[in-house]
């Protein structure tokens, strides 16, 4: 028999402290990853949400100025013309949010010379699990502070640049050609053997519990800020969320809107200021609204009145009146779609068009959603984009009543959802 080589001995305590920091590293980096996801969800979705209902927000402002100095000019008293000119002040100091993001562009450098147009906004990120393992293994790999070397640190800074970009996109095949490029370099760390190594172990691993608190706190500086907490609502869902908030938003501006009306006896103006001679009564039905104004038909979805009341000003169509080789573009979300749609129409979910812009065609565009508001918001954007479409009065229902067809997906009987 021959004879077998002694087992190297290791030190008990180093090993803990190996296993230690090994632990650790795994722990903040995990970490790491899923703050920077957060942060791109939480800036992804504000852009969205921003630009998708500033508008409303916008025009629930102006009616609460323009209420505030209905009251004003009926009562005349000074508490109400001060209140009155604060609502009226803070329209005028709301911010231009293109305007904004045009200073935000020049600020970084983009606004010195003629600047070229932006860059469509990324798709949120909603990462398969290849593309999640691929960037959590890269990061593992590639991040900076996992050396003492300043060019190594450095170069890894620019790689992670690249990698956040396209994680960013959700763009998986990028993600595996970086991973194919990345190449690991040795380590500024003492040998398993050295008698540093124990000393540095201690270090590094003092070093990665205050990234872990760090790491910890701005996790929870990024969910408490109001748009990490308005996501955290439906994180799984926030086309739906921007859905839900743009109803309520239609539903408060539709009682903004009524109450106005009340106020100037039906004659509601579509902005400016109250004259401060204008204190007529305004006659009021047992249901209190004004009964010399037109009533929505009976049956028909509340959101239609609403969408109606709300966006007045953009262009709409019965859909009893909607050519029938007209470009549609439907606005619902996928379940809607596949229960029931028109057969040819381009369908992109609310939450989507802005960063789908580009695959919209150059014709006029007739906008669907159910019944009216969620394409209301669209149409007004596009709108303000130079875009020439109209909105179809009562949506798909309306579609529905008027006898024209539909589709599902199923290849069951059409209905909308």
């Amino acid at each position: 028999m021959s004879a077998q080589s002694p087992a190297r001995w290791t030190d008990p305590e180093q090993q803990e402290l190996e296993e230690r920091v090994a632990a650790a590293e795994l722990a903040w980096l995990s970490m790491d990853v899923d703050v920077q996801t957060l942060r791109v969800e939480i800036d992804n979705f504000a852009l969205i949400h921003h630009q998708l209902l500033g508008p409303l927000y916008a025009r629930l402002d102006e009616l609460d100025a323009l209420v505030a100095e209905a009251v004003a000019a009926r009562t005349g008293r000074p508490e109400d013309r001060r209140r009155a000119a604060e609502a009226r002040r803070q329209v005028e100091e709301l911010p231009d949010l293109d305007a904004l993001f045009d200073s935000v562009r020049e600020q970084s450098g983009q606004g010195q010379e003629a600047a070229p147009p932006p860059p469509a906004a990324p798709t949120r990120v909603r990462p398969g699990k290849d593309a999640q393992r691929i960037y959590r293994d890269l990061v593992r790999r590639a991040h900076p502070d996992l050396t003492t070397d300043p060019d190594e640190q450095q170069r890894r800074a620019a790689f992670l640049v690249r990698v956040n970009e396209a994680y960013a996109y959700g763009d998986a095949a990028a993600l595996e050609g970086l991973a194919a490029e990345w190449s690991t370099a040795p380590e500024a760390a003492p040998a398993v053997d050295s008698p540093d190594r124990s000393d540095w172990l201690r270090r590094r691993l003092d070093w990665l519990t205050a990234k872990i608190a760090e790491t910890a706190t701005e996790q929870v500086r990024l969910e408490q800020t109001p748009m990490g907490e308005l996501l955290a609502l439906a994180p799984q869902d926030p086309d739906r969320l921007l859905e839900q908030l743009a109803e309520e938003l239609l539903a408060k501006a539709a009682e903004r809107q009524a109450e106005l009306e009340r106020l100037l006896g039906g004659r509601a103006p579509a902005g400016g200021q109250v004259p401060a001679d204008g204190r007529a009564p305004a006659p009021v039905g047992d249901n209190g609204t004004d009964p010399t104004l037109p009533q929505p038909p009976a049956g028909r979805h509340p959101d239609a009145q609403e969408s109606h009341t709300m966006f007045a000003q953009i262009p709409t169509a019965d859909a009893a009146a909607v050519p029938a080789d007209a470009t549609l573009l439907d606005v619902r979300e996928q379940d809607e779609w596949d229960a029931g749609h028109v057969d040819g129409a381009l369908h992109i979910p609310l939450g989507q068009v802005i960063a789908r812009l580009g695959e919209l065609p150059d014709d006029k565009l007739y906008v669907l959603c159910r019944v009216g508001g969620r394409s209301a918001q669209v149409v007004q954007y596009l709108v303000q984009q130079g875009r020439d479409a109209v909105n179809v009065d009562g949506g798909m229902y309306a579609w529905q009543s008027a006898g024209r067809p539909m589709v599902s997906s199923t290849g069951q009987e059409a209905f909308v959802l």
